[in-house]
């Protein structure tokens, strides 16, 4: 095992492309003294976001909000931060830029896990003949929707780096890859179409999207046992398989540590960031394990239809909303749905130009936000539509239930 091999390669100030890879949307203001490397600092940004601390309500695989012991999406964010630390600290990589990509992979995941991400793609295909997926959703949350206030208290957008907004966009870990090598254009980010279209601009990008496969699959699989998805039989029929290679097998932190082991073993810059033959066929067989035994267990299915049946409800009552003066008809629909009609316009006074919000207590809020107005005035369905998309996908699955209750006390 060489130590440090991609050290000539890491994400430094001796990269070629540093300033590029650092470079940010706007200009972020600056603190004197701060000891922060320009990762350090994407890092405590995605940290302090709104949308980081909603992962911790927001579902991995299972539906179980009063469990404190089953895995959410912020634990999950935590796996992949410390699986692509180990790589990158061994192989060494900027192990600041792993954190920080790992920290912002999922954020503005949809509420309900994957369940949710499906009925989010469906309505804005339906509506909006866009593709939706969390990987460019994530993309869209750092540089648009995820505000922090300055010095001075005025909210503004995150203004990430180039090579962490890159790592979120492209950290699909869906795909069956044997071997990862970073692309070698820095284009820009909005061009990404589909869900795994082109790899990382980074080694480090390279190691959170790999760390995202391992981390998921080995704590889905202590999930679903815990909940008695997986029976003693096909446990033992997981550990089987899983033993073929080694026979120090016991659980899944076992099987994640020796993929993490094989990864620095085998990974060079000449070769890429690897698994073994032997590795790879293993990491691929326990995901198509986890895809038969686990998310597409028919025991989902009612919590799959619960999840289509909350997020269509509220998507189609904040529709409805929709007309000539879209402010009004919100406020007037406050007296049937206080919270949702109320919390959806404080959303939008958010990303709208000031001039277009009405007076009051919405606009002088508004005032205080110095961010990218993406709606504009609300002009056209199609903005607001998407506004409502985006309010979606931000909520934690708490949220979105307490919205669809209001709903049924109408």
């Amino acid at each position: 095992m060489q130590e440090k091999a991609f050290e000539t390669v890491a994400a430094t100030e001796r990269n070629p492309h540093w300033d590029e890879l650092t470079a940010r949307c706007q200009n972020l203001y600056e603190r004197e003294e701060d000891v922060r490397s320009p990762f350090g600092r994407d890092y405590t940004r995605i940290l302090h976001s709104l949308a980081y601390r909603r992962l911790k309500h927001k579902t991995q695989v299972f539906f179980n909000i009063d469990n404190d012991h089953i895995c959410t999406r912020m634990e999950h964010v935590l796996h992949v931060e410390s699986v692509s630390n180990t790589i990158a600290k061994r192989l060494g990589l900027n192990d600041e830029l792993t954190k920080a990509i790992a920290m912002g992979h999922d954020l503005g995941h949809a509420p309900f896990g994957h369940h949710g991400e499906a009925v989010l793609e469906a309505l804005s295909e339906e509506y909006l003949q866009e593709p939706f997926w969390h990987e460019r959703n994530g993309l869209r949350f750092v540089d648009h929707i995820e505000l922090l206030e300055d010095d001075f208290k005025k909210l503004k957008n995150l203004d990430l780096t180039y090579a962490v907004r890159d790592g979120i966009v492209a950290h699909c870990g869906e795909l069956n890859e044997g071997v990862l090598h970073p692309r070698q254009e820095r284009m820009a980010l909005e061009t990404f179409t589909q869900k795994g279209q082109y790899q990382p601009v980074t080694w480090e990008g390279c190691v959170v999207k790999i760390a995202d496969k391992i981390a998921y699959i080995g704590r889905d699989i202590e999930d679903a046992i815990n909940l008695g998805f997986i029976d003693k039989a096909t446990e033992k029929k997981l550990l089987d398989m899983a033993r073929e290679g080694d026979t120090a097998v016991l659980n899944t932190t076992v099987i994640m540590h020796k993929l993490i082991i094989d990864i620095c073993k085998n990974s060079t810059p000449e070769k890429g960031i690897c698994l073994s033959p032997q590795y790879q066929e293993q990491l691929k067989a326990i995901k198509d394990f986890n895809y038969t035994y686990i998310y597409n267990n028919r025991r989902l299915g009612p919590f799959k239809r619960y999840a289509e049946l909350v997020i269509r409800e509220i998507f189609d009552v904040l529709l409805e909303s929709y007309g000539e003066n879209p402010w009004r008809k919100l406020a007037e629909r406050k007296a049937y749905y206080p919270m949702t009609m109320g919390a959806f316009e404080g959303w939008l006074s958010h990303y709208c130009i000031l001039d277009s919000i009405p007076d009051g207590v919405l606009r002088e809020a508004a005032a205080h936000c110095e961010n990218v107005k993406i709606y504009g005035n609300l002009e056209g369905k199609a903005s607001y539509i998407q506004a409502i998309l985006d309010f979606i996908s931000g909520m934690t699955d708490r949220f979105a239930i307490k919205l669809f209750n209001e709903l049924l006390t109408y």
